[in-house]
């Protein structure tokens, strides 16, 4: 009960400058563009929403989030303003060499690093409904730090229909906050001085079209529920590279169900990783 009620009040607190932004902007920033940029209400009502939901609601959670930062065990990435994303349930030993020759050989397309092009030209792959095989990824984070590695395997042609996985090395970054988290994926690998190897921390997930996030109104992908199969997709496709020298499977938790940052969406895992040596 009491665990309940502390739950509805982060969220409240959360909603309150979600509230007020959302009363500043139909109040007096859609006028005040209507008026100073001579724009129809339409376009001064777009203009706002983009305003509000892209740097004016994300700004205030972010500072929230300084105040009251969230804890948890590192079982699943979190997404820019800490809210619980994909579920880690796959790992790699591997060189970053290694990783890379084997999810290519694998079928599978490193992602593009987010730039403004690239941002561009995934907007208008989605316009023109036209394929981009190595789209740039949203920034999911984990040990502190956004994804170092990400991969992708697009479906049908579909820019908003995607396999995909991110990757973080599990090496610490000099925060003494992540310590305990790094502490945590170096019991299942901890590379030696010559084996320059690491385990590489996963998040694998499938794209299925697009949906709406629930704090911030902003337009994200819509991830389908089982992340089990998607392990398993990417164990089958680098298995069969013959660069596997042997996998195993590691119990990281119970299972549990994620309420997904899109509205209506939900993930759930059934807490396993698998590990693939290479």
């Amino acid at each position: 009960m009491v665990t309940a009620l502390v739950r509805f009040l982060k969220r409240f607190l959360i909603l309150i400058p979600g509230l007020i932004i959302v009363y500043f902007a139909v109040a007096d920033l859609v006028p005040f563009l209507h008026d100073q940029l001579s724009v129809s209400w339409a376009v001064a009502f777009l203009l706002a929403y983009v305003v509000s939901a892209y740097l004016l609601i994300p700004t205030a959670i972010r500072v929230l989030r300084s105040i009251f930062p969230a804890r948890h065990i590192p079982l699943y990435s979190t997404t820019p303003d800490g809210f619980a994303c994909d579920p880690i349930n796959v790992g790699i030993v591997g060189t970053e060499k290694q990783v890379r020759r084997a999810m290519k050989q694998a079928g599978w397309h490193e992602a593009d690093t987010r730039t403004p092009k690239t941002i561009l030209r995934l907007v208008m792959s989605f316009v023109l409904k036209r394929p981009y095989s190595t789209a740039p990824f949203s920034n999911l984070y984990l040990l502190g730090r956004s994804q170092d590695l990400g991969f992708q395997l697009p479906l049908a042609n579909d820019p908003s229909h995607r396999h995909h996985v991110r990757f973080w090395a599990a090496s610490h970054t000099g925060n003494p906050r992540h310590l305990d988290h790094v502490s945590f994926w170096h019991r299942l690998h901890r590379s030696t001085a010559a084996d320059k190897r690491t385990l590489w921390v996963g998040a694998a997930s499938l794209d299925t079209g697009l949906g709406v996030i629930r704090h911030n109104a902003q337009i994200t992908h819509m991830i389908h529920p089982d992340t089990n199969a998607e392990r398993e997709l990417i164990v089958r496709t680098l298995k069969k590279t013959r660069l596997v020298k042997k996998s195993r499977s590691e119990k990281i938790g119970n299972p549990y169900r994620l309420t997904n940052r899109v509205l209506t969406g939900y993930l759930h895992t059934d807490g396993t990783m698998k590990i693939l040596e290479l």
